[in-house]
């Protein structure tokens, strides 16, 4: 027998009626959605903004993709469901490793419990380093454009995936990776009619250039196309971000970096501190490894206040809390953070050390994230919901769309 609602993390979801299309635009600050808009390149968001649920939220912090993509898709933030970053400090194996196994996976997600429940579920995103933490125990359709050439139908759950899409493998460094995403999705709404199908992009685009140019506004056309193209195929939508975007250079376009370690061997001697970057992975092309969140790690026995409020006077970084603070305000897992957390103001990233970060593949000026600066992104489904004026957080999502 079907279950008619699932509970997941202390939330109760209902099936969806009809098919639901759920997106995680990657890097979507909201002035993305309002320059297309303005310039009438998306006629479909046009119509939802006129008639549907068109409302701003904030994502998780770390304003990064894992911890957010997580947070959509288990209704809850990283205390929950332990995803804290792209990248972390093992401090039990003593090595920084990629958060990207599901074994770091501490909570259930809606998509699993959906499909345990009988509803067909299918999802696709750009990166792979996503597909297995978005896939875990889901019974169901899971795959990457990034390695789309390689599903198989014991792993995936699909294969055959290039010639069901009809477009050839794209580069990961294109924006063709999420209009992939689109177009696989759109087959699969044709083809296989899933009850809940969630798409997640790469901010490629939105790294390299800022709301309004011809290439952001060309990017969010091709989106808006195929939002219409679901939603003429008979499905819901619904869509956030993961994070916002903004430009991190000064006035001459140089990119503005505080290199925390750097800083603190100086304070310390070198080496005696740790600084992890969350936004580590392995697509630093765009961004260098470089966001605008840390978290720290100093020598047992260290003054920790000092080091904070030495570490808040440096010129560009706007907040720095102890562990306990940081935890308690951003909804974080004490045991996978540094001593300290430190954030950048909006035009500014934090480094390790200039020797670590390779820029030479910028050839455009530097936007990162991972701060307060963006947190804010759209919330937007196509019909009414009747939501009251509270505020409202991106792992919202699923929860305004199936049961309002």
């Amino acid at each position: 027998m079907r279950a008619h609602a699932v509970t997941v993390n202390g939330r109760s979801y209902r099936r969806p009626a009809k098919p639901l299309v759920v997106v995680c635009v990657d890097g979507c600050e909201p002035a993305y959605l309002d320059e297309a808009l303005a310039a009438g390149v998306m006629p479909y968001m046009a119509s939802v903004r006129a008639t549907g649920t068109y409302r701003l939220a904030d994502c998780v912090m770390p304003s990064f993709t894992n911890p957010n993509n997580l947070s959509i898709v288990t209704g809850a933030p990283p205390s929950v469901h332990g995803i804290c970053g792209n990248y972390f400090y093992d401090p039990d194996a003593g090595v920084e490793v990629m958060m990207n196994d599901p074994k770091y996976l501490r909570a259930d997600t809606i998509l699993a419990a959906l499909a345990a429940a009988g509803a067909r579920v299918a999802v696709v995103t750009a990166k792979d380093k996503l597909r297995r933490l978005l896939g875990h125990g889901l019974r169901g359709i899971c795959f990457s454009s990034e390695k789309a050439d390689e599903t198989t139908v014991e792993e995936h759950g699909i294969d055959g995936v290039p010639a069901m899409v009809g477009r050839p493998l794209p580069s990961v460094y294109s924006a063709d990776l999420s209009e992939f995403v689109f177009a696989a999705g759109a087959a699969l709404m044709e083809r296989v009619r899933p009850d809940v199908l969630y798409l997640s992009t790469t901010d490629y685009v939105q790294h390299k250039h800022a709301p309004g140019t011809p290439e952001a506004n060309a990017f969010y056309r091709m989106l808006d196309g195929y939002l219409g193209r679901l939603s003429a195929a008979g499905a819901a939508i619904a869509l956030t971000a993961d994070h916002g975007m903004n430009g991190k250079t000064d006035a001459a376009g140089a990119p503005q970096i505080v290199f925390l370690q750097d800083t603190l061997d100086a304070w310390l001697g070198a080496g005696v501190a740790r600084v992890i970057l969350p936004i580590t992975d392995p697509y630093v092309v765009h961004h260098g490894a470089l966001g605008s969140f840390a978290t720290i790690y100093l020598p047992r026995g260290a003054a920790v206040a000092d080091a904070r409020a030495r570490l808040q006077a440096v010129a560009g970084v706007e907040l720095v809390l102890d562990r306990g603070d940081a935890c308690a305000r951003f909804e974080l897992p004490p045991d996978r953070m540094g001593d300290l957390v430190a954030i950048a103001r909006r035009d500014v990233v934090l480094g390790t050390s200039a020797s670590r970060h390779d820029l030479s593949g910028l050839d455009a000026p530097l936007r990162s994230h991972g701060g307060l600066s963006e947190q804010r992104v759209p919330f937007v489904i196509d019909r009414p919901t009747g939501l009251p004026d509270r505020p409202l957080r991106n792992y919202d999502l699923f929860d305004v769309a199936l049961n309002r």
